[in-house]
């Protein structure tokens, strides 16, 4: 079986890979080495088959904001691929991993004679787009209470054990949520002790759990239409 087969734009497509798998490479990688950095010219798609990656923009003055973090079966650097336009944003290992590291032409060449393939990256991309969008509208009308809140229960996951709790595992660092909604970490310790004391959230050995998310949901929603 392919070794792409598995990656979420191909996976239970009857499309024989073989062929694209042979004029591309695979690269193995460590721990915080960064994959690809801002205004590389390199136009290489990466599919990721272990491993776990963040994606960062970083500003004129050095502040970096995270994007996205992926897992295995993602893909990324879709964008320089299809408009050979220099990278926007920087890719670096947070595990130990390995990528399918495919040639531009190749993969438009894959994109371009399958439709089921072009439909799954068009649905992807607008995917993207959207939730770029939902977090720039939080960025100009939320104040960061309220931005760390929606951010919280964006990364968490309904609780199996606990019906209306969600959770977050591993728990995450302060200086990682402050990069994600734009603020210092010391904002968020902050934010977090008075989250603490009103019950919504509690910290684990093992994850962040999400006491009242109606609660927190309510309040984000309540700021939404305040500003509006």
């Amino acid at each position: 079986m392919a070794r792409l087969a598995g990656v979420l734009l191909f996976k239970g497509l009857n499309i024989d890979l073989a062929p694209f798998e042979a004029r591309a490479n695979w690269r193995r990688f460590d721990p915080e080495e960064t994959l690809v950095d801002f205004d590389d010219l390199s136009t290489d798609v990466y599919f990721l088959l272990s491993g776990e990656v963040r994606v960062l923009m970083r500003t004129a003055s050095g502040k970096e904001v995270i994007l996205d973090e992926m897992k295995p079966g993602e893909l990324f650097g879709e964008l320089a691929a299809l408009d050979g336009i220099k990278r926007s944003a920087n890719v670096t290992a947070l595990t130990r991993g390995e990528a399918c590291v495919m040639p531009s032409p190749v993969f438009r060449e894959l994109l371009f004679a399958n439709k089921e393939v072009a439909d799954r990256l068009f649905c992807l991309m607008a995917s993207r787009i959207r939730e770029l969008n939902a977090r720039f509208v939080e960025q100009t009308v939320l104040d960061l209470r309220h931005r760390l809140y929606s951010e919280l229960l964006r990364l968490s996951i309904p609780r199996g054990d606990r019906a209306g709790e969600r959770v977050i595992t591993p728990p995450p660092f302060h200086h990682i949520m402050a990069a994600r909604i734009g603020c210092r970490r010391e904002q968020v310790t902050r934010e977090f002790s008075m989250m603490s004391h009103e019950g919504l959230i509690e910290r684990t050995r093992g994850a962040l759990i999400l006491r009242k998310p109606d609660v927190l949901q309510a309040r984000v929603a309540d700021a939404m239409r305040e500003d509006a």
